[in-house]
């Protein structure tokens, strides 16, 4: 039995998912959101209250229009002897109409603040940070298990670094500040100590990918032809400087084609197809659209009504012929039965009005 590939991630979709730790998650997008559009840093925002999701539309290279779709959910609930945290779940998806570039600002930034102390910057696996130095356990069962789950359920794309010696306080910053504007929001690092080493590649030996003295590793999941030496860093000197070799694995691993994470279908289908954000043309466009259907499901329903009044015309003259002869005539049929072509085309009118999205009353988006 021959299964399909897995669906691979369109080149023009930038996808990401993390967790808001704070409260109020909704007033912190409002909030942002309204102050880029004043500052034309985006071109159009629009809240959806009923599907909790925010919309977004900017451009990017001057001419690149990017549409994309944030949705909250609530945090999920504590496990037994575990206590409730505040907080929101969120997903991101943006498409642009060309292939996405990393150099491009990242979409976070268009939605949620920037700020150091911002609580967005949460990723979904046991509570793992984007924009800072994620220590890994001591426990080996623990280290073990954190690096199976980053593996299996995150959307991120996971960065082990080792530390050869002990650094000072320039090497403790997180490395994620020196790659490119797109993926900075979407790695994240963990580091291991000195006397680590041996612990972390022995919990690494479930992927065969190793990460060497002193370097750096990128996790899988890989692309089918690709092994771990290829986004491996035999160095990376944790002094302030650039890591010029770890960007540009980071880089070269995160243009490959992946695998679509789950949920992210479903994510790209909701920007795809219930998406309300128009512009002034789109909408134009998408009423001529509307009254073009309207114009061909009334000319198909003016057609049946034109064949039905033919049949009755022909039942009639059947009818009176069978009078003249004086033969009993068979029972006549419904005029029309249960899911007749007008039926049908009734409740396609139906399904084709229009329904737009009631605006919030500040005239937001």
């Amino acid at each position: 039995m021959q299964t399909s590939s897995p669906a691979t991630l369109p080149v023009t979709v930038w996808p990401a998912r993390g967790r808001h730790a704070g409260p109020a998650a909704a007033d912190v997008l409002r909030v942002n959101l309204q102050q880029l559009k004043d500052g034309a840093v985006v071109d159009d925002f629009l809240e959806l209250k009923e599907e909790q999701a925010f919309e977004a539309r900017w451009r990017v290279d001057g001419e690149v229009t990017v549409r994309a779709r944030l949705t909250l959910r609530p945090e999920e609930a504590p496990r037994p002897g575990e206590t409730p945290r505040p907080g929101a779940r969120w997903v991101l998806v943006a498409e642009a109409e060309q292939p996405w570039q990393e150099d491009w600002a990242s979409p976070v930034g268009m939605f949620w603040p920037l700020d150091p102390d911002a609580g967005w910057d949460h990723d979904t696996v046991a509570d793992l940070r984007f924009r800072e130095v994620n220590r890994l356990p001591e426990d080996d069962k623990d280290l073990r298990r954190l690096l199976r789950d980053c593996v299996r359920d995150s959307w991120a794309v996971h960065l082990v670094v080792h530390e050869a010696m002990t650094p000072d306080e320039r090497g403790r910053r997180s490395l994620t500040g020196h790659l490119p504007p797109g993926l900075r929001h979407r790695v994240v690092e963990h580091r291991a100590a000195p006397h680590q080493f041996r612990a972390v590649n022995w919990a690494l030996k479930e992927f065969d990918v190793e990460v060497p003295r002193g370097g750096a590793v990128v996790l899988p999941p890989l692309p089918p032809g690709h092994t771990g030496d290829e986004f491996s860093v035999r160095s990376v000197f944790l002094d302030g400087t650039r890591p010029t070799e770890l960007v540009d694995a980071v880089t070269r691993f995160a243009g490959l084609p992946r695998p679509l994470p789950e949920g992210a279908e479903d994510a790209i289908a909701a920007l795809r197809k219930q998406w309300r954000l128009l512009t002034a043309e789109e909408e134009l466009v998408r009423q001529r659209e509307l009254v073009a259907m309207y114009a061909e499901a009334l000319e198909a329903m003016t057609k049946s009504r034109d064949l039905y009044r033919e049949a009755a015309e022909r039942a009639n003259e059947a009818l009176a012929a069978y009078r003249e002869a004086g033969v009993e005539p068979p029972p006549r049929a419904p005029a029309e039965p249960p899911g007749s072509p007008l039926q049908q085309l009734t409740r396609t009118l139906e399904r084709l009005k229009p329904r737009r999205p009631a605006r919030d009353q500040d005239g937001t988006g």
